[in-house]
């Protein structure tokens, strides 16, 4: 995605990925100042504990606590979060404007605490559900959106009965969970018969580009949004922040279709 993107725009740069280990990650950072590399994304376990390295933090990653972007601006290291504003880009891009709707978050882990904040930021009204073993994460976060934003969210063990119940009235279900990521693409979070035409179902798994879950939520009339739309986004948002320039996203998305091995 990013090589074919600097490729395009006629940059003398290349994307490669680093395997780092958690005891190796000050090093990891030193050496991104030493070798003047200019940027950085930054995927699990690291995106907590990259933050005390680092000399900036983007407003927005400061309230998330999580960063999976860093620029070096002549060795000032600068965090952000992309996974937030793609996420945004990708509903927006799309016409949907999720200011004052009740939107179902599943899941609570790093990319659901991206999405609720950037959510709560735009004002829009959210209920968090996640299993009963990570119920605690939820429980926090939801406890940390509300005092950030003065606006109560509710946590909730995701069972089907509570699904049901959230399900009377909302607007949106974002999917933050791997439920339904290959090889396990049979299963889904929410039972078909709980979607409708008028709810908009966002699944950020992105392997396959059409899960189960997406599948039934088509075939129920919703308007459904592929984690692919999500994935392209940040990666966007990243190569502007790295480059300064307009990211070619049509070409970014073609990419990661065909690496994913799909077409269609």
């Amino acid at each position: 995605m990013h090589n074919a993107a600097f490729a395009q725009v006629g940059l003398d740069y290349v994307y490669i990925p680093f395997r780092v280990k958690k005891e190796g990650l000050g090093q990891a950072i030193d050496g991104m100042r030493g070798l003047n590399i200019r940027g950085l994304n930054v995927t699990i376990p690291h995106k907590v504990t990259v933050i005390p390295l680092l000399d900036k933090l983007d407003p927005l990653a400061e309230k998330i606590g999580a960063v999976n972007t860093i620029t070096n601006d002549d060795g000032v290291l600068t965090g952000y979060n992309t996974d937030a504003g793609g996420f945004l880009q990708a509903l927006l891009t799309r016409g949907i404007e999720p200011k004052g709707k009740k939107i179902v978050i599943l899941g609570a882990g790093g990319a659901s605490r991206a999405i609720s904040f950037i959510l709560a930021e735009r004002g829009s009204n959210l209920v968090i559900l996640n299993r009963l073993l990570e119920l605690d994460w939820a429980k926090e976060l939801a406890s940390n959106i509300s005092h950030i934003f003065t606006k109560e969210v509710e946590a909730l063990e995701l069972n089907e009965e509570n699904l049901a119940r959230v399900f009377r009235e909302p607007d949106i279900l974002v999917n933050a969970t791997s439920v339904g990521m290959s090889p396990d693409i049979n299963e889904t979070p929410v039972p078909s018969k709980l979607l409708r035409p008028g709810l908009v179902v966002f699944d950020i798994v992105y392997n396959p580009i059409k899960t189960r879950l997406l599948k039934e939520a088509e075939a129920a009339g919703a308007t459904t949004i592929s984690g692919v739309d999500m994935f392209v986004w940040q990666g966007a948002l990243a190569f502007e922040r790295w480059t300064g320039q307009k990211a070619p996203l049509d070409l970014m998305k073609r990419e990661v279709i065909k690496a994913l091995g799909h077409e269609d």
